[in-house]
């Protein structure tokens, strides 16, 4: 229903915030492409009775290379350069911040319901 989409796109935010700050962390800003490119839908999609939503670098930078494969690169490495693990980071900035602040609009849905 509207309070688990409410849920959901609240950690999408928290999310998204912690990508774009790992990856300034660990110095993976060029022209800011990759970066600014971190996002995910509007909508979440649904799978039988959850609802999912993808969060990653959308698109492409203004060469045509795919943000998506440059933050995997610099994920993982390549045989000449070590990867950062920044997404890893990412993850676990996020959470700190991404799962109270679901959890808050869940407490705040349960008080309207007991309230009432």
């Amino acid at each position: 229903g509207p309070t688990a989409e409410r849920m959901i796109m609240a950690g999408a935010e928290e999310v998204n915030k912690a990508w774009r700050r790992s990856a300034e962390e660990h110095n993976h800003r060029d022209t800011g492409d990759m970066i600014e490119s971190i996002g995910y839908p509007r909508q979440p999609f649904k799978i039988g009775d959850a609802l999912g939503i993808d969060i990653y670098p959308q698109g492409v930078d203004h060469k045509g290379v795919r943000n998506a494969e440059k933050a995997f690169i610099l994920h993982y490495g390549t045989s000449k350069r070590p990867g950062s693990r920044w997404v890893d980071d990412a993850n676990r900035y996020s959470e700190d911040t991404a799962v109270p602040e679901m959890k808050r609009i869940w407490d705040e849905y349960v008080q309207s319901k007991t309230k009432g």
